[in-house]
């Protein structure tokens, strides 16, 4: 039975928050699904972008010729804040390839609980999405067949696949239920102890 998580005053945290990892080919829209379930949570919860990460802050490549430092720099940061009490939720293609080790080790390590998400579309589906996306990416449709991996799960216990059946509103309602998160207080200082966020409660 998980001990409830308990801020202390510097800002240190005991107890354990949940760990999401939302995972698919580019364009079957994590991104847009997981930024709208950190959203619908609010604060407490941090949302970790692996292009954001990878693109932004190395400027990596993602490769697999190459001893690639993101796999590593991602999880460090995911358990940086799992160590302070946030809730994490981790999107991106996180090939199993080269993420599949690092993403199993963060979960063994992992105390508190741990869900997997799989958005599982077909290739034509993904290339309709990313043409419809609000926030278009230079990419081609011939750099997605290259990226695109089918069905290319962690195979972990309880790992829940999400056909592209499974709507919007669907995906992101079965995420934060089926994660716990909907029933998951915040536990980092900031809601649980910030007298900005008890005045916006009033």
């Amino acid at each position: 039975m998980a001990v409830r998580r308990t801020p202390l005053a510097s800002g240190v945290v005991t107890g354990e928050p949940t760990l999401v990892i939302i995972r698919g080919n580019s364009g079957s829209g994590k991104t847009t699904t997981a930024r709208e379930v950190r959203r619908r949570y609010g604060r407490g919860c941090a949302l970790l972008e692996q292009d954001y990460l990878r693109r932004t802050m190395l400027r990596e490549h993602d490769s697999s010729s190459t001893g690639v430092v993101a796999p590593e720099f991602i999880a460090a940061t995911a358990r940086a804040a799992l160590a302070v009490g946030y809730h994490v939720v981790l999107e991106g293609i996180l090939h199993s390839s080269r993420y599949g080790e690092v993403l199993r080790r963060l979960m063994d390590e992992h105390a508190g609980p741990s869900r997997v998400f799989y958005l599982d579309v077909s290739f034509d589906e993904t290339v309709r999405r990313h043409q419809g996306r609000a926030e278009p990416i230079g990419v081609t449709a011939a750099e997605m067949r290259e990226w695109y991996v089918p069905r290319d799960l962690l195979d972990v216990p309880g790992e829940r696949v999400l056909g592209e059946g499974v709507g919007f509103e669907e995906a992101v309602d079965g995420i934060l239920h089926g994660s716990g998160l909907a029933g998951s207080a915040a536990l980092t200082p900031c809601p649980a102890r910030c007298a900005r966020c008890a005045r916006a409660k009033d």
